[in-house]
């Protein structure tokens, strides 16, 4: 049976239908269900137009909560037990589902970028003014964008070796020229054509295929799992302050 008060329906799709449809509700099995602009899945905040702006809001505001508790104990305990406190209060949370914001907004993604700021300085006792990059190349914190990139290359990777679902692995297709080039023998994967980057450049056939084809030899040659995720942190970590 449907609980009225436990559902709800969200209409994905342009704003304007999207804010048309609010005003009404939806009757089944004799159910009211209203419309809503944002739902919640497994943790995840959904909105109409997939911004997921309202999810990173409530990721900033939970740790910035848990970052002002544990700079409140930093003093009683070690760097490393603060570095731990901090990867389980916070960055699992910067973490969780994080490839879904892949071609996010930079304005989204700087707003989770401002936290994971926030927690280097009070891991390493910096100044607020003082520049943070050194201090996360310190900590060998890969940024946050650089951090989307690397889950949805990990998943791209599972999903070419038969390490991921099945509907993921039919989304890549390997580049295959139609006559004898030097591009043949690549790991290319086929980027698929988009109407509008806005939309389709965050569907994960294009985004994650991009990156992939945008990756050196030397990570696409991982033997296992576990070798490709030490040489891609690796690859990602140069990129972001070399």
């Amino acid at each position: 049976m449907i609980n009225s008060e436990k559902t709800a329906v969200l209409i994905i799709g342009p704003k304007t239908s999207a804010c048309n449809n609010l005003k009404h509700c939806l009757i089944l099995d004799g159910c009211s269900v209203n419309f809503s602009s944002s739902v919640r899945n497994l943790g995840v905040l959904f909105d109409g137009n997939l911004s997921f702006e309202n999810h990173i809001s409530s990721i900033c505001k939970t740790a910035f909560f848990h970052l002002k508790n544990t700079s409140k104990l930093q003093p009683m305990v070690s760097m490393s037990n603060a570095e731990i406190l901090i990867h389980a209060f916070m960055t699992s949370r910067l973490d969780y589902c994080n490839a879904l914001l892949g071609g996010c907004s930079a304005r989204l993604i700087n707003k989770l970028q401002l936290v994971q700021n926030a927690a280097g300085r009070v891991l390493a006792r910096t100044k607020k003014y003082d520049h943070i990059s050194p201090v996360l190349s310190t900590l060998h914190w890969l940024p946050i964008k650089h951090r989307i990139d690397f889950k949805i290359l990990l998943i791209t990777y599972k999903a070419l070796n038969g390490l991921a679902p099945q509907y993921l692995s039919e989304l890549l297709s390997h580049y295959s020229p139609s006559r004898p080039l030097r591009s043949q023998n690549s790991a290319n994967l086929i980027i698929p054509r988009i109407s509008k980057s806005t939309v389709g450049g965050r569907s994960f056939s294009y985004l994650a295929s991009k990156l992939w084809n945008n990756l050196p030899n030397t990570v696409w040659d991982a033997d296992t799992l576990c070798q490709f995720k030490s040489r891609l942190k690796t690859h990602l970590f140069n990129l972001a302050y070399t």
